[in-house]
C-alpha cells in the first residue's frame, strides 16, 4: 500500500497524570521524528467539547510499510530507557485507543 499513512492515538489522561504522560509522549516523538519515512507529528490537547479523550497524537508516515519497522525501533527505545507504556497507563489510570489510519478516496 502506497500513500500517506497515519498513526492516531487517543488518550483519556487524568489531570494528575498530565505532566508525566506528556514527558513520555514527547520522548517517544523524539524517536519517531528521526525515522526514515516520517512526515510529521502533532500532540493535541482537548480544550472543549464532550469527548472522553483529552489528548490525541497524530504521526504521519510516507506509507504503511514504515509502521512495522518504526514500531520495533520505538519498542527498543522504550526498553533502553526502562519504559513500559502499559505499566505507566495502569499506574496513572490512563485509557488509550491506539490505531493506524489511511486516507479514503474522495
Amino acid at each position: 500500500m502506497n500513500g500517506a499513512f497515519y498513526r492516531i492515538d487517543k488518550f483519556a489522561v487524568p489531570e494528575a497524570a498530565r505532566e508525566e504522560f506528556l514527558m513520555n509522549v514527547l520522548k517517544t516523538h523524539e524517536v519517531l521524528q528521526v525515522q526514515e519515512g516520517f512526515i510529521s507529528h502533532q500532540v493535541l490537547e482537548q480544550v472543549s467539547g464532550p469527548g472522553e479523550f483529552n489528548f490525541v497524537t497524530i504521526a504521519q508516515w510516507e506509507s504503511a510499510e514504515v509502521i512495522d519497522r518504526v514500531k520495533a525501533v520505538v519498542q527498543a527505545a522504550h526498553r533502553a530507557r526502562n519504559f513500559d507504556p502499559q505499566a505507566l497507563f495502569e499506574r496513572l489510570g490512563i485509557r488509550a485507543d491506539l490505531a493506524n489510519y489511511k486516507p479514503i478516496a474522495a
